[in-house]
């Protein structure tokens, strides 16, 4: 940060490497000098996440990705003292005042902007409500057991690729990357080798990131309520498998 700074974009959650980061005491630092737009599309579901007390500038996320309701609900969520200065990119109902009483600007231009379908949005509701019904204790719950789980299938697979971990536990939501050695792969191709090969030959859908540059590279997973550890065992053998061809 500088003084030619005028915005700093942040992931709650990073996607490649799947860490948790410190999205608040960021803001906290360079707010309102250097507004903060936070990147939360891994966020909202799971982990403990309010936009409101980011003291960020801007937050956008996702719905469908942990939440589990359909894909194209998400949201942005403006601080007080940005809205007006905030406009939407396409000129509609609202553009010109006369919203309704109690309403305001940004929701008179956010909110209607010609024929959209509102079917995902009205999927939050309910996939809260069923979603959180999974575990007694509710998403505090949910949050919990699936961080569990993805601790313990990156420890299935760092054990078995006899590494340390790449980054702290307390880093970690429910994504985790693992190193994974290099292989001749220069990133030009549509899908790394390994990943390929863990599709086709063992019916195993995970990511193969190139990070930070070719030849390195990430192996990501991934954990909700309906995966159990007998999964990460399985990649970790087929992955060993693959390597050790």
């Amino acid at each position: 940060v500088t003084d030619r700074t005028r915005i700093l974009l942040i992931d709650a959650v990073t996607s490649a490497t799947g860490l948790v980061m410190p999205v608040a005491e960021i803001a906290a630092a360079v707010e309102p000098d250097v507004r903060v737009l936070v990147d939360a599309a891994h966020a909202p579901g799971m982990i403990d996440f309010d936009a409101v007390a980011l003291s960020a500038s801007y937050v956008t996320a996702n719905c469908h990705k942990w939440m589990c309701s359909a894909k194209g609900a998400g949201f942005l969520w403006v601080r007080d003292d940005r809205r007006d200065d905030m406009y939407h990119s396409v000129i509609s109902h609202g553009y010109n005042g006369g919203w309704p009483s109690g309403g305001d600007r940004l929701h008179a231009q956010f909110d209607w902007t010609g024929t959209d379908d509102p079917s995902a949005w009205l999927t939050v509701p309910d996939a809260l409500e069923a979603v959180g019904a999974m575990h007694p204790d509710g998403w505090p719950g949910v949050r919990q057991a699936i961080r569990d789980l993805c601790l313990s299938g990156r420890r299935i697979l760092l054990d078995a690729l006899g590494i340390d971990p790449p980054a702290p536990d307390d880093m970690i939501g429910a994504i985790a990357s693992v190193p994974v050695p290099p292989a001749g792969y220069s990133g030009t191709e549509i899908f790394d080798p390994l990943m390929a090969a863990l599709e086709q030959r063992h019916r195993i859908q995970v990511p193969v990131f190139i990070w930070p540059a070719p030849p390195e590279r990430l192996l990501r997973i991934s954990a909700h309520l309906y995966n159990d550890e007998s999964q990460y065992r399985r990649l970790a053998e087929a992955v060993t498998a693959e390597l050790n061809a």
